[in-house]
């Protein structure tokens, strides 16, 4: 009989890069990434913390997975760990943890001597299923948390990326507030880099309407490998643009914008702060307040004639 193909529910809360605590069930690891930089043939020490919040005296194993990028959203693939840095990694095979008990768990990274210098990204994970039982073929259905390892080891390592395209979400023509960008900056060297910056907006006159963190969460991008980012230029007066007219009249009102506007963006990264820049043109035209305006501008021209014709004619009554 065939073995039974392996199941398992791997939950990571790991988006690229972002520092707080992991949960699955009622398990927390922290921290959720860790960055350290490494001499080939040296061992480096750190340690995690565990906090089991479950009713119950509960086990939880290790496992080792390298990772990769998937797509251009910066979320990690997990692809096995059979070379690179899962097997670089070391920690306890278990962790016995009694309700509501907090335990440092020290892990080690010994680099090889022959190791290339550049970036190198794998995950410690812990969950309640042996991962020998996993090995042996059985069904394994369960949670699994994860915590990234980010490694650099030390030497000459090559930097080249840039900028691969920088555009509007929509159309050129805007009508108000908020304008969502996109760009996509393409790695192509040997460690992830980890872009910087500002996208400047400057309006017709020259002046600067506005200005928005290029990657507000400091997301990376791994090597040979392009991301996409996404930045808004948001309402600064607060206020929300609804599905109705008058709603989004309303948000065109409490932050009035009008006119051509040229987006400039400046991002640095690398270690040597390379600069790399893109710019777009778009159009802010707040229609619907303008025609409101339009309306009432109009509106008022007619009621002074009627109230202009009025005057004349009593006054031509009472003479």
């Amino acid at each position: 009989m065939k073995s039974l193909k392996n199941i398992t529910l791997v939950a990571v809360l790991l988006l690229c890069f972002l520092v707080g605590s992991n949960h699955v069930q009622a398990l927390t690891i922290s921290p959720v990434t860790i960055e350290v930089t490494g001499d080939p043939g040296q061992t480096l020490h750190g340690e995690l913390e565990m906090l089991n919040e479950q009713a119950g005296d509960k086990t939880f194993f290790s496992s080792f997975e390298n990772f990769e990028p998937s797509g251009d959203t910066g979320s990690p693939k997990f692809i096995g760990g059979s070379n690179g840095l899962a097997t670089w990694l070391g920690t306890e095979t278990s962790v016995l943890l009694a309700t509501g008990e907090t335990k440092k768990v020290p892990f080690t990274i010994t680099i090889p001597n022959d190791a290339e210098p550049g970036g190198y990204f794998a995950a410690i994970f812990w969950g309640e299923q042996d991962p020998k039982i996993e090995a042996a073929g059985e069904v394994a259905i369960g949670g699994k948390l994860g915590v990234l390892i980010l490694l650099r080891v030390s030497g000459d390592i090559p930097e080249a990326a840039g900028i691969k395209d920088f555009a509007l979400i929509g159309s050129r023509l805007q009508t108000d507030l908020p304008v969502a960008f996109q760009y996509r900056f393409a790695n192509s060297g040997g460690d992830r880099v980890v872009p910087l910056g500002d996208i400047t907006i400057k309006n017709m006159f020259g002046g600067t309407a506005a200005t928005v963190s290029a990657n507000i969460n400091e997301g990376s991008v791994l090597p040979n490998s392009t991301r996409k980012f996404e930045p808004v230029w948001d309402s600064q007066a607060g206020a929300t643009t609804t599905a109705s007219f008058f709603g989004t009249v309303k948000s065109q009102l409490s932050d009035f914008h009008f006119g051509f506007y040229k987006a400039n963006l400046s991002v640095v990264y690398g270690a040597t702060n390379q600069t790399v820049n893109d710019s777009l043109w778009f159009l802010l035209v707040p229609w619907q307040l303008l025609l409101v305006v339009l309306i009432v501008v109009v509106a008022l021209i007619v009621l002074l004639k009627r109230y202009n014709a009025w005057i004349i004619s009593k006054s031509k009554k009472s003479s």
